[in-house]
């Protein structure tokens, strides 16, 4: 850990996943890795796609800020390897934006893969035009504060779910999960499972097995065929 007091802290992530195995549950959709996970740890539809595009995936550097403050997350940028994913949980607020154009611009030197922010961005359309993955609940004009307090790579919470440092982030058009850094190898064997079983199910429906026998077994248990 860098030197801090409670509240305003910097630490450093122990471990980090395994960089093919983050690209192989990349390949897979979000609602498979959900399901490999009990259908738990899926963020909140609130937080949206702001530059629609490539699937995001890496490990998790948090953040945790004072609302209307973005100076740990400049730091968080600073810290980060390459890949990283920067997590930000900002106590609420949507009104002002902790993210904008020139962080992009930095981030994108740095290699990082992209933002999920519980709270707010700002230059929406120049931040799209850059390509760069960011996930949000909104996107407004205002800015904010650099005076702090806030934690890095501390727990947090971020769309309903609790994320790590070093957790492994997928996010897509159609969610985002968190995957616990413990838990990454069986959750990729779950999901692998759990996609090639959707795919035989595609073929049965191809060849005539359109409905399923079990939901009139499952009807039957409860007495209602």
């Amino acid at each position: 850990m860098y030197k801090g007091r409670i509240g305003f802290r910097i630490f450093q992530v122990k471990k980090r996943p395994n960089r093919g195995l983050i690209e192989e549950l990349a390949g897979y959709p979000t609602p498979n890795i959900a399901d490999a996970m009990g259908r738990f740890r899926v963020m909140d539809p609130g937080i949206k796609y702001v530059t629609p595009g490539k699937v995001l995936a890496g490990p998790a550097i948090t953040v945790m800020t004072r609302p209307a403050d973005n100076l740990m997350v400049h730091k968080a940028m600073e810290i980060a390897e390459p890949g990283d994913v920067i997590v930000v949980n900002t106590c609420g607020n949507t009104n002002n934006a902790v993210w904008g154009e020139l962080m992009t611009f930095s981030a994108i030197e740095k290699g990082i893969a992209g933002i999920v922010v519980d709270g707010a961005v700002r230059d929406g359309e120049e931040i799209k035009k850059l390509g760069f993955p960011v996930f949000a609940r909104n996107v407004v004009g205002s800015g904010c504060d650099k005076d702090g307090p806030g934690e890095i790579n501390c727990s947090i919470s971020c769309g309903g779910v609790v994320v790590n440092p070093g957790d492994i982030i997928i996010a897509s058009k159609e969610g985002i999960v968190v995957v616990p850094l413990a838990d990454a190898e069986e959750v990729l064997a779950k999901t692998r499972e759990i996609h090639r079983n959707e795919e035989k199910r595609i073929e049965e429906i191809k060849s005539g097995k359109i409905f399923k026998e079990e939901i009139n077994n499952i009807l039957k248990a409860k007495n209602i065929i």
